[in-house]
């Protein structure tokens, strides 16, 4: 977890997660990508890139790098390494080049803590970074002054293209030091027997010699309300999901969300490509 980039609006949000980002970068000795994207019409980004002086473009990239200082000047980032970058992609899936150029470990990006998964996978920024990110996306959607993780949930179907998620989900714990507890939501439409479960689960983690991690086989209406229900349960300190690429998370969830559940959504979420 050398290097982390955390995109940035300069909203209380993206300051959640670089808190966070700077967090883990004391703990690991990691360094820090903070990017903006700043949204330009492609007439001015073509300007800013042949070094024009048209006032607009100027302007706006001098009020990024004010912003950036002020940031720059915040305690909680003594004495770590802090990149700043302006990206002229104007949308979030530009975050991925980015992560992939400077070769990111983690990207931790911010969240409005109101909305529950859909809201916050469906259509948002936040899904524009995780469909295309190749490497590990952290949601962030509150602050947290000490963002000590101990137990993670890592919900599957536990098939078998998903095992380079598994990998990367017990690296994590192994970094964390902490437990893995690898949840299957069984549900009315898509039962599974606990036996076949339990197999199919033994089956998917053969071969890792990660140890720390508990099996749970959770009924529920739907596979996001298990996730909720298991993971406020456990009280889990970070939920961790697949994601299949170019169709994002929208294949994880059926069904409406309640108020209550929404609330306990505010736990974070670490996503992982297939």
């Amino acid at each position: 977890m050398k290097k982390l980039l955390v995109p940035t609006d300069f909203s209380e949000e993206a300051e959640n997660a670089l808190k966070v980002a700077a967090q883990l970068a004391k703990k690991y000795g990691s360094e820090i990508f903070l990017t903006h994207l700043l949204e330009l019409p492609l007439s001015q980004v073509d300007a800013l890139s042949h070094h024009s002086e048209l006032p607009e473009a100027v302007f706006f990239m001098k009020l990024a790098h004010k912003k950036f200082e002020e940031v720059l000047a915040k305690d909680y980032l003594d004495g770590i390494t802090v990149h700043e970058t302006v990206d002229f992609n104007q949308s979030f899936s530009g975050i991925a080049d980015t992560a992939k150029q400077n070769h990111v470990d983690l990207i931790v990006m911010g969240s409005h803590g109101a909305s529950g998964f859909k809201e916050m996978f469906i259509g948002s920024n936040t899904e524009k970074v995780v469909r295309t990110s190749e490497v590990p996306v952290l949601v962030i959607k509150n602050e947290h002054k000490n963002f000590d993780i101990n137990n993670i949930v890592f919900a599957s179907d536990f098939k078998n293209d998903n095992k380079e998620t598994y990998r990367q989900a017990s690296e994590l714990a192994k970094a964390f030091n902490a437990k893995l507890h690898l949840l299957m939501v069984n549900t009315a439409s898509n039962f599974t027997t606990t036996a076949k479960a339990n197999a199919r689960i033994l089956d998917f983690i053969n071969g890792y010699d990660f140890k720390n991690y508990t099996i749970n086989i959770y009924n529920d209406e739907n596979v996001e309300k298990g996730i909720l229900n298991f993971s406020h349960i456990i009280d889990a300190d970070l939920i961790g999901i697949s994601t299949h690429g170019r169709q994002g998370i929208a294949h994880f969830l059926n069904g409406s969300i309640s108020e209550d559940l929404v609330n306990h959504a505010k736990r974070p979420v670490i996503t992982f490509k297939i």
